[in-house]
C-alpha cells in the first residue's frame, strides 16, 4: 500500500474512533440508560469531553478535504515524496490537534490545525501543478 493510502486509512480510523472517550465519559457521568435514551435533563459531560467532541467534529470537517485530495492523487497517478510526507504530517497534526484541544492547550492546538491545513494545501498544490 502506498504511504498516502496508508495514512488516509490511519486518519480515517483515528477520526472514526475519536468518539469513544467522550461517549464513555457520557456513560460515566449520566449512566448507561441515560446515555442510550433521551433524558429530559442529561447530566453534563466534563469539559474535556465537550472539547473532544468539538475536536472530533473538526476532524470530520477536515477529513472531507483530506480524503478526496489523497484519492484524487491516487486516481490521477500523482505520487511523490512531497505528497507522501504531507500525508504523514497531516496525520500527526490531527493527533496533536485532538490531544491539545481535549487538554485545552490553545497555541499548540492552533498550530497543529494550521499544520494540517498546510499539509492539505501541499497535496492540492502538487495536484494542481502536475
Amino acid at each position: 500500500m502506498k504511504t498516502e493510502l496508508f495514512y488516509l486509512a490511519l486518519v480515517t480510523t483515528f477520526t472514526g474512533l475519536l468518539w469513544v472517550p467522550y461517549i464513555l465519559n457520557r456513560v460515566i457521568a449520566g449512566g448507561l440508560s441515560n446515555s442510550v435514551g433521551y433524558p429530559e435533563h442529561p447530566k453534563p459531560q466534563t469539559a474535556w469531553a465537550r472539547r473532544l467532541m468539538k475536536a472530533h467534529a473538526n476532524a470530520i470537517e477536515n477529513l472531507v478535504v483530506f480524503a478526496p485530495l489523497v484519492l484524487i492523487a491516487q486516481f490521477a497517478g500523482v505520487s511523490s515524496a512531497v505528497i507522501a510526507t504531507a500525508c504523514v504530517v497531516y496525520f500527526w497534526a490531527r493527533v496533536v490537534h485532538a490531544i491539545t484541544y481535549t487538554l485545552a492547550i490553545p497555541w499548540i492546538r492552533t498550530l497543529a490545525f494550521l499544520t494540517g491545513v498546510a499539509a492539505q494545501m501541499t497535496i492540492a498544490w502538487q495536484l494542481l501543478m502536475h
